[in-house]
């Protein structure tokens, strides 16, 4: 679906999104802020699903969607729209035959953006990465999100203002600011929102996150989980591996015919190339320990048979 050449989103639910109880709670927690006219801002590290869960959250509006990523060169025109192009006319009057007449006239042509295209009709707008884009263009959100007014440039057929369609919602997201190329936030932009922050996801849905994005069963998918979460607690990286490492490794498994087992090759170097660049910086002797730490962790969750050990937790006391 196209508005003026734009894409316009419908989406449903996808069928393999994965709605665990705690999952299901953040999005109605989500789209009852919606509801109540606040829109909502997913922040967390890059992995933790928040594209996805937005476009979700997105989908239960039952409402089009306009997507805009953030963007470091966006102006104020990337998101409400400007002049391109020029619309020309020629009126050719010859109802006398002796007379000829003509009028021609030339006129540049106003074409609506993403974010005007969505205030105007009331879709739903997944601003994904907001705080990518200068905090300047970002600007015009402010009176959006507040009065509910779309400034306009007054070559927007003489419009200096729009009001906004009463079933307009956003969605944004962000990374954390010490991320590269992401630029501080108004504060009055984050006061006008609701902030859900997003970090790892309980051992259970990271498990069938796991198994249902690669198709591994449930019992290879939980040692995946139990190996990166390990490495996780080791501090390397406050926010990393996610459960994207999960899936990584899981999807190279199930493709590659590999076996979660310590004696399996291929598991071994899919563990090491995935987990091992979130330890590079610690070396010892000038050496990265990447590899040493992952095969480590591996051997430590097997037995001397190849069989995995249960988690702490899970074992008899």
């Amino acid at each position: 679906m196209s508005d003026d050449g734009l894409t316009i989103l419908r989406l449903e639910p996808r069928e393999d999104f994965v709605l665990t109880p705690p999952i299901e709670a953040l999005c109605q927690r989500a789209v009852a802020y919606m509801d109540a006219g606040y829109p909502i801002h997913l922040a967390g590290a890059a992995g933790t699903g928040k594209t996805t869960l937005a476009m979700h959250i997105a989908a239960l509006r039952a409402k089009p969607v306009m997507l805009i990523y953030g963007d470091d060169e966006f102006g104020t025109s990337d998101l409400v729209g400007g002049e391109k192009g020029f619309v020309s006319k020629k009126l050719i009057d010859n109802f006398i035959h002796s007379v000829l007449k003509t009028e021609e006239s030339v006129r540049t042509q106003w074409v609506d953006n993403r974010l005007t295209t969505a205030c105007k009709n009331g879709y739903t707008l997944v601003y994904d990465e907001f705080s990518r884009s200068r905090p300047e263009a970002n600007n015009v959100l402010l009176a959006i999100l507040e009065e509910g007014v779309l400034a306009l440039p007054e070559s927007r057929y003489g419009e200096t203002y729009m009001r906004v369609h009463p079933d307009f919602r956003a969605i944004f997201t962000s990374n954390p600011e010490e991320y590269a190329g992401v630029h501080k936030t108004q504060d009055a932009l984050l006061d006008r929102m609701i902030t859900i922050e997003l970090g790892h996801y309980d051992r259970e849905t990271e498990v069938a996150i796991t198994a249902a994005k690669s198709g591994l069963p449930e019992e290879e998918a939980r040692k995946i989980v139990a190996i990166v979460d390990d490495f996780r607690q080791l501090g390397v990286n406050n926010s990393r591996p996610t459960v994207r490492a999960c899936i990584m490794i899981a999807k190279v498994i199930a493709g590659q015919g590999g076996k979660v087992r310590a004696d399996d090759p291929i598991f071994l170097a899919t563990c090491t190339d995935v987990l091992g660049c979130d330890s590079l910086k610690v070396k010892k002797d000038g050496v990265s320990v990447a590899r040493e730490e992952v095969l480590r962790l591996i051997k430590s969750h097997f037995n001397s048979k190849g069989k995995h050990r249960l988690p702490r937790a899970m074992r008899a006391s």
